[in-house]
């Protein structure tokens, strides 16, 4: 779908903000690195707090470019290429028919707001590219969505057992607004490096940056070192 399809006055706004706090968010240490271990999904690094700058939510709020796509299953597909001895686009038949897995993990937006143990059941994303067979030059992972956004990743950071392609969240079919019938989650970076109504999955030998990377935002995306803008 084209860019110009978005609404622009939420890019806007939002490039506006990554410009006024450009270099006021230093990476570093995170503040809670030291503290005392707590328990909770890996994702947390095994931290009791919140990510600095976050705030815990008991819904989850909806936000998205102004285009919410509607995919009936029998009409979507992922594909899978680049990079890769094997490409292959996956039916949603194929897609459910792979190993599936539960697991829990925490969801934090970039606009300060976390929602916690989420229980998400979909895909591995390591079990996706086992399957495409990765050639050594894949280094780089870009995604896109059926709404036509984009975002990237290393490909070594796609790779943990908590990054996935979901299809329910807490025990109901992933809703529409939050990029169902399936959605990728990244849950050790802001949430922007997953990609609703997953798409397309490129394996690259150099790092194509997504939507908000060009406009102002962190490519690495560390919610542990309030890692938001570039």
């Amino acid at each position: 779908m084209p860019e110009n399809s978005f609404n622009e006055n939420i890019i806007k706004g939002k490039m506006r903000r990554a410009r006024e706090k450009r270099g006021l968010l230093s990476g570093g240490t995170p503040a809670d690195m030291h503290a005392v271990q707590g328990s909770g999904p890996a994702n947390r690094h095994g931290m009791p707090k919140l990510p600095v700058g976050q705030r815990e939510v008991p819904n989850w709020p909806v936000l998205d470019l102004g285009i919410v796509p509607n995919i009936p299953i029998d009409q979507w597909t992922l594909k899978v290429e680049g990079e890769v001895k094997h490409p292959y686009t996956l039916t949603w038949k194929d897609f459910t028919a792979m190993p599936q897995v539960k697991d829990t993990s925490d969801f934090h937006c970039v606009t300060s707001w976390s929602r916690m143990d989420n229980e998400w059941e979909g895909v591995r994303f390591r079990t996706l590219a086992e399957k495409a067979g990765l050639k050594p030059s894949a280094q780089y992972v870009y995604i896109t969505g059926h709404d036509g956004y984009s975002t990237n990743l290393k490909l070594q950071e796609c790779l943990d057992d908590d990054v996935l392609v979901v299809h329910h969240w807490n025990g109901i079919p992933l809703p529409r607004e939050h990029g169902g019938p399936a959605r990728m989650i990244t849950p050790r970076k802001y949430a922007w490096k997953g990609s609703k109504w997953i798409k397309e999955i490129f394996f690259l030998d150099r790092e194509q940056l997504g939507f908000w990377e060009l406009r102002g935002y962190s490519n690495s995306a560390e919610p542990w070192f309030d890692d938001r803008y570039s």
